[in-house]
């Protein structure tokens, strides 16, 4: 039974290439020319192995929220206060969004900062993720009011939007150049906003 040509190539290797490109990037400047230069791969054995480029960026994206990104999980799920997980978040963001070894800043940010109408669909996706990391991190700040070890009345909606915001605003600096000592700093700023206990 034929079984077809082996790949000349190493496909998670690939997709390790196509997250950094895509990182760097974006969806929307990312061609299929600037992957296939930056994978060492044709065309077709692109398409053959991954699909179009839509189909690449959503399994870049499903890897990168595995590795890369996975801090924002581990952060809400392994910490079991809620300032402590936000400390962590914030502290684990200046190291991720500044790896000497990637691109700075934060791919599920960045990626689609400017999208054409016919790439609309990507847009949503990402806003997607990081509305449900948004999310997840009210619903972690809303529990420790219910517990009483965040103020009574404390808006937990737009305490997670606010520490959201000083998320993006640090992928931003990332990617004009801050260093993970810059990225703390903001992160140590943006800890005093956490309200305090009442007396």
């Amino acid at each position: 039974m034929r079984t077809g040509r082996p790949r000349s190539f190493d496909r998670d290797e690939a997709l390790e290439g196509a997250i950094a490109v895509f990182w760097q990037h974006g969806y929307e400047a990312t061609s299929v020319s600037l992957l296939t230069g930056a994978l060492g791969i044709g065309a077709p054995s692109l398409y053959a192995a991954f699909g179009d480029k839509k189909t690449l960026f959503y399994e870049a994206l499903d890897r990168y929220n595995r590795t890369y990104g996975d801090f924002t999980v581990r952060a809400l799920t392994e910490e079991p206060d809620a300032r402590a997980a936000v400390e962590r978040l914030l502290r684990d963001a200046s190291a991720a969004y500044t790896r000497p070894d990637r691109p700075p800043g934060c791919l599920l940010i960045t990626a689609a900062t400017n999208c054409s109408p016919q790439s609309a669909d990507v847009a949503t996706r990402l806003r997607d993720i990081r509305a449900r990391a948004g999310t997840a991190l009210a619903d972690k700040i809303g529990a420790a009011v219910r517990a009483g070890t965040v103020p009574a009345g404390t808006d937990a909606k737009a305490l997670a939007s606010f520490y959201a915001a000083v998320l993006q605003g640090m992928s931003a600096q990332a990617r004009d150049g801050a260093t993970r000592a810059d990225l703390r700093h903001i992160a140590e700023a943006a800890l005093r906003a956490w309200p305090a206990p009442q007396a």
